[in-house]
Order: C-alpha cells, then sequence, then structure tokens
C-alpha cells in the first residue's frame, strides 16, 4: 500500500472541478484546495478530507481513497448548492482522470449530505466519492 498516489489524485480531482464550462459557469474560480482568508464568494467549491486503504493484491500495489468535495453556499441556500453539487457529481463520477502516478480504475459517488452550517445562514453539501487507484 502506497500514500504516493494522494497528491496525484488530488491535483487530477483539482484540474477536472477547475477546467470543468458548466461548474465555473456556477461558481466561476472558486475551487478551492485552502479555502482563502477573508470574504468568500457565496458559492464556492472546497475539496475536503481523505482517508485511503490498502486495496493491494498479488498483481501490485492499489490504493482505495475517499475524499470529500464540499460545495458551501451563502445566502444563495440550498438551491443554489444542490445545483453545483451536481455538476460537481458530473465531473466526477466515472471521471477518467489522468494521474501523474498511478492508474484511476474507478472513481464513484458514495454518498452526499446537505446541512445549515452556523446560524443556520450558510448551508453546505458534503459528496463523497471513491477511486480505486493502482500504482503502476
Amino acid at each position: 500500500m502506497s500514500y504516493a498516489m494522494a497528491a496525484a489524485l488530488q491535483e487530477a480531482v483539482f484540474e477536472a472541478l477547475t477546467g470543468d464550462a458548466a461548474l465555473t459557469a456556477l461558481v466561476g474560480d472558486a475551487v478551492y484546495d485552502v479555502v482563502p482568508a477573508g470574504s468568500l464568494p457565496p458559492l464556492y467549491v472546497s475539496l475536503g478530507p481523505e482517508e485511503v486503504r490498502d486495496a493491494s493484491d498479488k498483481t501490485g500495489g492499489a490504493a482505495r481513497h475517499e475524499f470529500t468535495v464540499s460545495v458551501i453556499a451563502g445566502d444563495s441556500g440550498f438551491h443554489a448548492a444542490k445545483t453545483a453539487a451536481a455538476a460537481v457529481g458530473a465531473v466526477l463520477l466515472d471521471a477518467n482522470l489522468s494521474l501523474s502516478r498511478g492508474r484511476l480504475v474507478a472513481l464513484n459517488f458514495l454518498r452526499a449530505r446537505a446541512s445549515r452550517e452556523g446560524t443556520g445562514q450558510m448551508r453546505r453539501i458534503d459528496l463523497r466519492f471513491r477511486a480505486h487507484i493502482d500504482d503502476d
């Protein structure tokens, strides 16, 4: 098992999200690996936590990455957040991402959770995905 493919997966996911015209039409360039300090746009996407498990077998090394992509909406409400979350899902579902290390075998949607944050003005949708990567 190796965690060495985690950065390659993150780079590919970020590139796919920032390069998608439909998502860009909704959030502009507000796709973040690190949410910047200061005022934020009313709708943005943020790469979130990741868990990695060994998926190696006798044919070679592999890992299963479960990662979260979050859509956060301020005063724009759940409709805008759900529309952006659907666009994120469309980009990543069964995506054929090119990785700088390893080979993406599968990328699947696992679940989503929509919630209100803070005083209830902010909406958040956490989308959970699973990527299986062979280290060839």
